[in-house]
């Protein structure tokens, strides 16, 4: 059974949401913390921020790349590349979604809730040879 939906609307589709991401983007540099980290919390959410949608998107493209690999359509190589973004994108994701009930507790943390200031973080810097 054929897609019912044209693929120019779906091209459309792509570009707009292209779009807006570089649009929340300005924005996110633009807001101060205590306003960017409810925004971060809800992007890079994996299971429905914008980054789980993403790395959703990423494994159908793998999936359809290696049906097309297997008919000869596509190199395999395309195939492989998709898998391999796709994995690196689901291992961030686990990675991020360790800190995400800190994001939480942070993004949904009062602004006139009197807090102890925040204590620096030493941080490592790797250094490639």
């Amino acid at each position: 059974m054929p897609n019912p939906t044209p693929i120019p609307s779906l091209t459309r589709l792509a570009d707009d949401i292209t779009r807006q991401l570089g649009q929340l983007t300005e924005h996110l540099a633009q807001l101060p913390a205590d306003q960017a980290i409810p925004v971060i919390a809800r992007v890079l959410d994996p299971e429905h921020g914008a980054l789980g949608r993403f790395t959703h998107l990423v494994i159908t493209g793998s999936h359809f790349a290696r049906d097309q690999a297997e008919r000869g359509i596509l190199p395999a190589e395309v195939w492989l590349a998709l898998g391999r973004a796709a994995n690196e994108l689901y291992d961030i994701g686990l990675d991020i979604d360790e800190h995400a009930d800190t994001l939480t507790s942070l993004s949904t943390r009062s602004a006139t809730t009197v807090a102890q200031p925040p204590a620096a973080a030493p941080l490592v810097v790797r250094r490639r040879r």
